[in-house]
């Protein structure tokens, strides 16, 4: 059973700017200095598929300048290079904003969307939440192990056409808000990347053909009223792995969400 959430606290401009110097150098740190073997090679084309997916570019959202969105799509352009191709060997760890780098003018990023305190607004580098999302979901199909992964704490929108269980995500924020994965196999796995007209299109290959099959579920899922006046909304990730006969050999469970909603839910579906 899910306890209340606390009303959420608004901190101080000067408290977040000092919180993010702090967080920032210590993952500076961690980099240089953290006994971790970070992932950056290319390898030639891998093979064999283990996983691929594909999520739409636009997307018709409530209140949002369809230019952001527009300009997401500049920023992914300039960001997908840099991890497209990037192979993990055993033992390695995938870093995205180590291989990404720090998103600015200089580089050609644009202001996309930025979510934020449970609002979005503007920012240089806005919208590559979308290829974190997409790697993240990529990854939870494969033996690779995620070390590091957020969410937001605030559910901005409403589900539109979802295809996916709510909180299957990885937020980004440059740099401590990084997705990590570990490849604890024996083989190499490839990130392939393509940006179409209208979908980032995402895949994990290896020199090894693939021997599991993996079905990423929710459970728990629950949408309920906080004695604060609010709504909060939760749910636990799972999967199943099969063998290649379909036979089961796990049901695993992968990470719980909680949320804040920033919008009235229907009090009709019956999740409440």
């Amino acid at each position: 059973m899910h306890k209340m959430t606390p009303k959420p606290i608004k901190r101080g401009l000067l408290r977040l700017k000092l919180g993010q110097i702090y967080f920032s150098s210590k993952r500076w740190l961690y980099w240089v200095f953290g006994d971790i073997k970070f992932a950056h090679r290319r390898a030639e084309d891998l093979l064999y598929e283990h996983f691929t997916h594909a999520t739409p570019l636009l997307r018709n959202l409530k209140d949002v300048d369809m230019e952001l969105q527009y300009n997401k799509i500049t920023n992914l352009k300039i960001a997908v290079p840099k991890v497209h191709m990037v192979t993990i060997y055993p033992g390695e760890v995938f870093s995205y904003w180590r291989l990404i780098g720090v998103p600015t003018i200089r580089k050609g990023y644009l202001k996309g969307m930025v979510l934020k305190n449970g609002t979005f607004s503007p920012g240089v580098g806005g919208g590559l939440c979308q290829l974190s999302n997409l790697i993240y979901w990529l990854s939870l199909h494969t033996p690779l192990t995620v070390i590091e992964r957020h969410r937001h704490g605030y559910d901005v929108f409403p589900d539109s056409d979802r295809t996916q269980p709510f909180g299957s995500g990885a937020t980004c924020f440059y740099n401590y808000g990084d997705l990590m994965i570990r490849n604890n196999t024996n083989q190499g796995f490839q990130l392939v990347l393509e940006i179409t007209d209208t979908h980032l299109k995402g895949a994990w290959m290896s020199d090894v053909p693939p021997s599991r099959i993996y079905d990423v579920y929710e459970k728990e899922h629950i949408i309920k009223p906080e004695f604060w006046g609010g709504y909060t909304r939760h749910n636990t990730i799972f999967r199943k792995v099969f063998d290649l006969d379909n036979i089961l050999l796990d049901d695993e469970f992968v990470v719980e969400n909680h949320a804040i909603m920033m919008y009235e839910p229907l009090l009709s579906d019956g999740k409440i």
